[in-house]
């Protein structure tokens, strides 16, 4: 594609709906994806696009980010409580939602968020789960009036 294409994507746990415009709006192709990485890749493969999206939680989000970013000339990732009050509606879909997404990317509109790096939410996933531990052995340890707590 030699022209420059917005493309929303309405992310869930097992599809992805996209809508693919032109700057000027005019809708080139929509449709729903399985949410695997092998699926993007196939897809996004085709054209050098600019992609955004908006995700209800950070679990879904990371690898997407992650396997989309080679295929991507701008990445952008929603901030769900900001497009939560923006998609809100009564006629809501999730072909609706993606192209409301592709609309307020192509605008520069969308309320992005930021998303760290790898190496970073790797470390922050550990921690939490260090965090877990620990307010479990704390708790454990209280019920059980045992030594030091």
């Amino acid at each position: 594609m030699n022209a420059i294409h917005y493309i929303g994507f309405d992310v869930h746990k097992k599809t992805v709906s996209f809508c693919v415009k032109t700057v000027a709006g005019l809708i080139v192709e929509e449709g729903t994806l399985e949410a695997e990485r092998t699926v993007l890749r196939r897809w996004a493969a085709s054209s050098e696009t600019s992609l955004a999206w908006r995700d209800g939680s950070d679990v879904f989000s990371a690898w997407i980010y992650d396997t989309l970013k080679p295929y991507a000339q701008q990445l952008s990732m929603g901030h769900p409580a900001k497009m939560k009050a923006i998609t809100a509606g009564k006629n809501k879909s999730d072909r609706i939602d993606a192209r409301m997404i592709a609309d307020l990317f192509g605008a520069n509109l969308l309320p992005a968020c930021y998303v760290y790096r790898r190496s970073l939410r790797d470390l922050r996933r550990l921690l939490r789960y260090r965090n877990l531990v620990v307010q479990t052995i704390g708790c454990a340890c209280r019920q059980q009036g045992g030594p030091g707590c």
